[in-house]
């Protein structure tokens, strides 16, 4: 009997009976001898092999088979007598839904360098890797989800323009719809953005956290997971313009509540990953190894990416105050051997990513949570401890990574968070409904932030933050 319906081919190579009838259609990967096709459609990194008999198919259609073509075929599921699969199909009818200039098509079965593929983002999904990461992508977006959903919290759309700068960065993009050949001005000179659109100064947002805060007030764990921008002029491997954030807010929760709610999350996350995604981690895995063969031997990594999401799930969190970790870094053989770029000397050094991977890689070989920071290397929100010289914020610490996540508990006291703004310079007519909540009915609350890159970059052993979403938007680079 003739299949009519399409069937996906993670679902064939999966549970199809050998005999059966099927219907696929996907992206040529190769084709071999005039006969073996290894076809994908994005439903599993794994391809289905075609067999085609060539001595009576048109010959017309067997040259329009080629690489990043797309097919259908219609055949019979049968035992493959090739490696590497249990079943191919045997096709009967072929049609082609969409050539590939063979000569043209950039995406020829061999390696490419993951520079190359930036150049292409429009294709790059039709690669292995690529293919691999869009998936675990979603994989991992349904577990935020999953996550919060199972413990009761509600998502919340907090805005995408704003007239706040949530940590007081500076660096955002403005919005505006001003006529830039014909800017209005005030009598001072200055641009008039009472002209403008909303009547004031505005920008993309850098953080969704500030007015998730106002849902927190209300329904007590609440979280928003949406785009946020920074118009950081940087070009390195952990910077983009354009990235996602999931920041949960919890009313009642203290600082050590909110690590514990930290830690739960990334276990959670890193588990799902682990039971859900084993294919795309299997090949993104082997492919880090292949690539870690080729680095001198003092850059190789010291664990797989099996082993560093292993090595999550299955360790207890390290929990120490920014001030013991100051004291081992300072006393630690790369600091006294000058082998840190950035030596520790006192405290109150803000710490970097080599300082936090040696914590975790080195010192306690665990994932490690640090609290308790000085007060003037954080944010005006972050709620000043009874000592007056930190604040009650926390860092997630991974290994290959560094700090994963970032949070506090907020400042509830109207007092102490307005002396704050007024001796950080922060205009308290821009917070005035921020400053509201702790007016009426104020109550202690933390949260956190989780960048969904950071996140992806752990999850898929990736080197460059460019290579784990679908169009990286970095300086001079807007394309697609």
């Amino acid at each position: 009997m003739e299949a009519k319906k399409r069937t996906k081919i993670i679902d064939v190579l999966g549970s199809t009976s050998v005999g059966t009838q099927v219907l696929v259609k996907g992206w040529v990967r190769t084709f071999r001898n005039n006969q073996f096709i290894a076809l994908n459609d994005g439903s599993t990194i794994n391809n289905i092999q075609g067999v085609v008999d060539f001595t009576t198919t048109d010959e017309k259609i067997l040259k329009r088979i080629t690489t990043g073509a797309c097919i259908s075929i219609t055949g019979e599921v049968v035992e493959s007598k090739g490696k590497g699969q249990s079943v191919e199909i045997k096709v009967d009818q072929l049609e082609i839904l969409g050539d590939a200039d063979a000569d043209k098509y950039p995406l020829q079965p061999k390696r490419h360098s993951l520079e190359f593929l930036r150049e292409i983002a429009h294709l790059r999904v039709r690669t292995n890797t690529f293919s691999a990461i869009y998936r675990m992508r979603h994989a991992m977006i349904f577990a935020v989800h999953k996550f919060f959903t199972e413990k009761g919290f509600f998502n919340i759309h907090t805005p995408i323009i704003t007239g706040s700068d949530a940590e007081g960065a500076g660096e955002m993009f403005k919005v505006t719809n001003l006529d830039l050949e014909n800017l209005p001005k005030t009598v001072e000179g200055h641009i008039d953005f009472k002209e403008d659109f909303f009547g004031k100064e505005t920008n993309l947002t850098v953080s969704g956290q500030l007015e998730v805060e106002t849902a927190c007030m209300a329904l007590s764990e609440v979280y928003t997971f949406g785009p946020t921008f920074r118009a950081e002029n940087s070009n390195t491997s952990r910077h983009l313009a354009e990235f996602w954030m999931i920041e949960p807010e919890m009313a009642f929760y203290d600082i050590n509540d909110n690590m514990d709610l930290a830690e739960e999350f990334l276990k959670y996350l890193t588990n799902y990953a682990l039971d859900n995604c084993k294919d795309d981690l299997e090949f993104l895995n082997n492919r880090a190894v292949e690539e870690d063969k080729q680095k001198p031997q003092q850059e190789r990594a010291e664990m797989t990416l099996l082993e560093r999401l292993k090595f999550v799930v299955e360790n207890d969190f390290v929990r120490l105050t920014y001030t013991e970790a100051i004291d081992i870094l300072k006393n630690s053989k790369p600091n006294k051997k000058k082998k840190f770029q950035y030596l520790i000397n006192e405290w109150g050094a803000d710490l970097q990513s080599e300082h936090e991977r040696y914590l975790v890689e080195k010192h306690f070989k665990k994932p490690v949570i640090l609290c308790d920071y000085p007060k003037d290397i954080k944010a005006f929100y972050m709620r000043l401890n009874e000592d007056g010289k930190t604040v009650a914020a926390m860092d997630v610490l991974f290994p290959g990574i560094g700090e994963i996540i970032g949070g506090a508990q907020r400042e509830e006291r109207y007092d102490v968070l307005k002396g704050k703004i007024e001796k950080m310079g922060i205009p308290e007519e821009d917070l005035w409904w921020y400053m509201d909540l702790r007016k009426f009915g104020s109550a202690p609350h933390s949260g956190f932030g989780l960048g969904f890159e950071r996140l992806m970059l752990f999850v898929t052993g990736m080197g460059n933050i460019r290579d784990v979403i679908p169009f990286p938007r970095t300086p001079d680079n807007a394309e697609f």
